[in-house]
């Protein structure tokens, strides 16, 4: 008889590492080569990046659609901006060690594009931990769509009636999408979303070794 398989997928930003400064740098730096305007806060990115309805063109450069000059050119200085700055929350790596160690899969679903997720963590010594990578661009529709979440689980052959998954992120999106996609779900208040009203809230990375294991 097959072993119960335990599946823990991660959100990135916010939840496994902190990158606010160098996308607020990219997202500045269009703001002020293409529209003249001010910079914007590294709180006030955070906050529009976790809403749930938010039109981001307008809230970081005043427009209602992404123009294609603006998206390749932050595409551009964020390819080189993103490994300056991001840091991983402290017990991050050593919880995702314990995991890989007891025989639980984890991967990573994030809304950002799977190049510059898959840069940052390798920059940061953890991507090799992780069975799959699953960014933005891969599916049709981003968290909180369960689509990302469906092909983690199929990947690895989850059986519904006796395995086990987590999803653990910093926002309703990752949240919402847990829950879309049939598992459970721990909320992060480490990173970017420091308070929460959530069924399993969990207060540092270690937390989760405790309700997996």
């Amino acid at each position: 008889m097959k072993e119960q398989m335990k599946v823990v997928i991660f959100d990135m930003d916010g939840t496994l590492l902190d990158s606010k400064k160098d996308i607020t740098i990219s997202i500045n730096y269009i703001r002020d080569l293409h529209y003249n305007l001010p910079p914007l806060t590294e709180e006030f990115v955070v906050e529009a990046i976790n809403m749930e309805v938010r039109n981001l063109p307008k809230m970081f450069y005043g427009t209602e659609l992404y123009h294609d000059k603006d998206r390749d050119v932050f595409e551009i200085h964020y390819a080189l901006q993103c490994t300056q700055n991001p840091y991983l929350y402290d017990g991050v790596k050593e919880t995702l060690e314990k995991l890989v160690a007891s025989g639980v899969k984890v991967s990573v679903a994030t809304n950002a594009p799977t190049p510059f997720a898959s840069r940052m963590l390798k920059h940061l010594g953890v991507d090799e931990m992780f069975d799959l990578i699953i960014g933005a661009d891969q599916v049709r529709v981003s968290k909180p769509d369960p689509q990302m979440l469906h092909e983690i689980l199929n990947h690895y052959g989850f059986d519904r009636t006796k395995d086990e998954a987590w999803m653990v992120g910093d926002n309703s999106k990752d949240m919402l999408s847990a829950k879309n996609a049939g598992i459970s779900s721990m909320f992060a208040t480490w990173g970017f979303t420091p308070e929460a009203k959530h069924d399993i809230v969990v207060f540092e990375p270690k937390e989760i070794l405790d309700i997996v294991l």
